[in-house]
């Protein structure tokens, strides 16, 4: 549509796509997805011994997964390394083209080349094989055709092939990059659970943002202790026991036995509750209203945890105890939506 035909749409108010072209670009969406679909699929019939050998390879290695790869297969190379790093497989990217001009020194005989090419012939690629060969560098092709300079150069090929594009013209890089990008998934997953890889692991991987947080945060960063602790002993009256949870402002106190271990906690529900049975704060022992024990937390716990247990048994304070079940610390929801937990 020229541009005069598009401004006059717009000025008589008339939609510039009339209803059999929404359709058509409704079923062409539908198109390229079916396509990458079935791309996906087939996936599944080369995950064979090939597949095996890459993941040996690479875990026999002690270098580095150096991922290469020219264009679309660049950026989904760059991807694959960012996901095997992240995943426990130390790895990095490196521009083909560069590599030719000094970037190739960036490589050592200890590390493990993953090149990517949908055709298997790229020059840029291609140019580089005799000096991997020379270094006596393992190498691994992820390729859509076994038969190309790069895939029978490699030590083991990861067989990407796909019937055809999702692009309509069969040339734009579209079924193969999303096959490339999901068989790189499945070698840094497999490599994963070959590792026994760890949450924690992964923390450490992902020290920003909510993620780290939720991973490799403790109670002990979060909790209330020491001075901050709001706490009681067994015989104190309700109103009193009122009193130091004004002054603490965590909306519970701790209830110590006399030897100060745990006895129970006493909370705003708990309160609540008291108030309805027309307790009288001024002659009513804490023991007498507290929760007996109640739900408890080690300081060394991921916070993420305690959360469960909050979410789990629909509380919203927990006391930390140590191995001999005294109280060291306090942490209620408030504190766990501040550290950016939850």
């Amino acid at each position: 549509m020229r541009i005069t035909a598009i401004i006059a749409a717009f000025s008589s108010g008339n939609p510039i796509f009339d209803m059999s072209q929404s359709s058509d670009l409704i079923q062409s969406a539908q198109r390229t997805i079916r396509f990458e679909l079935e791309a996906v699929e087939g996936l599944l019939a080369h995950i064979d011994a090939d597949f095996v050998k890459a993941c040996e390879l690479i875990l026999a290695s002690k270098g580095r997964v150096v991922v290469v790869g020219m264009g679309k297969s660049g950026h989904i190379g760059n991807k694959i390394a960012a996901t095997l790093a992240s995943t426990g497989t130390p790895a990095f990217f490196v521009h083909p083209a560069e590599a030719s001009h000094g970037d190739m020194g960036m490589i050592t005989r200890d590390d493990v080349i993953l090149a990517l090419s949908n055709s298997g012939s790229t020059a840029e690629i291609v140019t580089l094989l005799p000096l991997i060969k020379r270094l006596g560098i393992q190498l691994i092709s992820l390729t859509g055709n076994p038969d190309s300079p790069l895939a029978k150069a490699a030590e083991v090929n990861l067989d990407a092939r796909v019937a055809q594009e999702a692009c309509p013209l069969n040339l734009a890089p579209t079924s193969s990059t999303t096959a490339a990008l999901v068989l790189g998934d499945a070698l840094a997953i497999a490599l994963l659970e070959a590792r026994g890889f760890t949450a924690e692991d992964f923390a450490f991987s992902h020290p920003g943002g909510a993620l780290g947080r939720r991973l490799l945060l403790k109670v002990e960063n979060v909790m209330h202790a020491g001075d901050e602790l709001p706490q009681v002993q067994r015989g104190t009256l309700l109103k009193d026991a009122l009193l130091e949870m004004s002054r603490k402002g965590l909306g519970m106190t701790v209830v110590l036995e006399a030897d100060g271990r745990l006895a129970g906690i006493f909370t705003d529900g708990d309160l609540r509750r008291s108030l309805d049975r027309n307790i009288d704060v001024h002659k009513t022992l804490i023991e007498e209203v507290m929760t007996v024990h109640g739900k408890t937390a080690r300081a060394e716990m991921l916070a993420a945890e305690a959360l469960k247990i909050m979410e789990d048994h629909k509380i919203s304070a927990l006391v930390v105890i140590d191995k001999d079940e005294r109280p060291v610390g306090a942490l209620n929801m408030h504190d766990l939506l501040r550290a950016g937990v939850m």
